[in-house]
């Protein structure tokens, strides 16, 4: 079991990754933006935190950066869809070399996202088979 932080403007993304995981036994911390999510690592231990890249007030980018800056043991994974500014495969190259340890693109299947979980949490319990 993992604590793991998702951090995702659109609140149906945050609904349901929150419920995936929930179901597969972590505990589980959901955040609108980059300025919450900080704000619940410094107050929380979290194992993992899963971030969208394009939120308002403080995006992925920034929030990779916070994170890294004070919590070099926790995992991230960056995801994005894009957006009009930048593609999301530039969004995501940029969230690696700022820190994030895996990237994924959206729209992201359980299957893919408890994978990559996995991999980067190695002691938490393997991702069901569904």
């Amino acid at each position: 079991m993992a604590r793991i932080l998702v951090l995702d403007d659109e609140d149906q993304i945050r609904r349901m990754m929150k419920r995936i995981l929930e179901k597969e036994g972590h505990v589980v911390f959901v955040a609108k933006d980059g300025s919450e999510g900080v704000a619940v690592c410094e107050h929380s231990p979290v194992d993992l935190v899963i971030t969208d890249i394009l939120m308002p007030n403080k995006d992925g980018l920034e929030t990779i950066l916070a994170i890294r800056s004070n919590r070099r043991d926790v995992k991230i994974i960056a995801m994005s869809g894009g957006g009009r500014s930048m593609p999301s495969e530039g969004c995501l190259i940029l969230a690696s070399d700022l820190g994030a340890d895996a990237v994924l693109l959206k729209p992201i299947s359980k299957s893919d996202l408890l994978a990559t979980i996995a991999q980067l949490l190695p002691y938490t319990d393997s991702p069901s088979n569904e």
